[in-house]
């Protein structure tokens, strides 16, 4: 990979043994990685030279090799499980957290978010309820953004700049909300690393799928095949925009075994 392009990872909660996840679905579980496959990959970065950073951190675009690492929803993993390891190897990373998930089962309360925030780990914002932002009305996208935001700052004390797009579905309404709520930058799950020329407001991602080896994982981190990877997903995306986010998903689970809504 090329000087100054970082691959920013996208991980959620982290299956521990004997712990419920907070939810049991394939399509979800497909995205939960336990927690000694999240460790080896990041020791594999620390033998292997590799900085982890915040989104912050990120957006300076070192040329040494560096990736992104961010986690979604604002699970309680976050805490008890993926900073213990990210200290371990001298890492950061951005939480983005889901406003209305807080103080839920399976999810940190505002004590756990302002400890995240003590250690020195960065928080965004994923929403407030985790919906859909291409298909909310005006109303709704301003509580799904600015509300939540005010919601996460008024815990943390201090302003948060940094939001994740939920399923990464967005629309050209949700970038000017986010603009005027004051986020600095927008992540959504666009296969590509990112670079000194990416617009902050259209960060790709790249999701950590629970089936992905170590192999992969080090070519992920190298931007190795992520082209191909892009295209499958501006393909899935073009049936999203046909289709509608819920036809669209009502088709994925069928595909997936998951029972119907």
């Amino acid at each position: 990979m090329a000087a100054s392009r970082i691959v920013f990872l996208m991980y959620h909660e982290l299956e521990l043994a004997g712990r419920e996840l907070c939810q049991s679905e394939p399509g979800y579980v497909r995205y939960i990685l336990p927690l000694e496959m999240f460790r080896s990959q990041m020791a594999w970065m620390k033998q292997t030279g590799w900085r982890g950073l915040s989104v912050g951190e990120a957006l300076r675009y070192p040329s040494d090799p560096t990736v992104c690492i961010t986690f979604d929803d604002g699970c309680e993993t976050d805490l008890i499980a993926a900073t213990p390891v990210l200290r371990e190897f001298g890492f950061n990373a951005t939480f983005y957290l889901t406003a209305g998930f807080l103080s839920t089962p399976g999810y940190l309360n505002a004590s756990q978010v302002r400890d995240l925030d003590a250690q020195g780990f960065q928080i965004g914002c994923h929403s407030m309820t985790h919906s859909y932002l291409s298909d909310l009305s005006e109303a709704e996208l301003k509580r799904e953004v600015v509300d939540a935001k005010h919601n996460i700052e008024k815990i943390l004390g201090h302003p948060i700049e940094h939001f994740s797009c939920p399923g990464g579905r967005y629309d050209q309404r949700t970038l000017q909300m986010a603009r005027h709520a004051g986020f600095a930058t927008v992540a959504n799950s666009r296969f590509c690393a990112n670079s000194p020329t990416t617009n902050p407001y259209n960060l790709g991602r790249v999701a950590m799928l629970r089936d992905v080896t170590l192999e992969q994982f080090s070519a992920t981190c190298r931007g190795r095949g992520l082209w191909k990877k892009g295209l499958q997903h501006q393909t899935r995306r073009a049936v999203q925009r046909v289709l509608g986010n819920r036809a669209y998903d009502h088709l994925r689970a069928i595909l997936l075994g998951e029972p119907r809504p």
